[in-house]
């Protein structure tokens, strides 16, 4: 029965996750194929701009923004906020 099952990718939609620092997230997705190699796949979320997702994804961003030359300690190293 599995064998005659006819699944549709989906390539477009909504995925929700839940980030243990920054809480839940609702992030628009598209599945993009390679021409040349069909068996890869590019997927890209993106949150809807303005909202409390992109404003989470930003303050993640920014936890990875320090300068290359900068040496972080313990003490210094970036972290959820209070």
């Amino acid at each position: 029965m599995w064998a005659d099952h006819d699944v549709q990718a989906h390539t477009t939609g909504t995925k929700r996750l839940h980030h243990p620092i920054v809480g839940d997230l609702t992030l628009d997705y598209q599945v993009l194929t390679v021409q040349d190699d069909p068996e890869q796949t590019l997927v890209l979320y993106t949150p809807e701009p303005g909202s409390p997702s992109a404003e989470a994804l930003g303050m993640l961003a920014g936890w990875t923004s320090t300068s290359t030359t900068e040496t972080l300690t313990p003490e210094r190293t970036p972290g959820p906020p209070d």
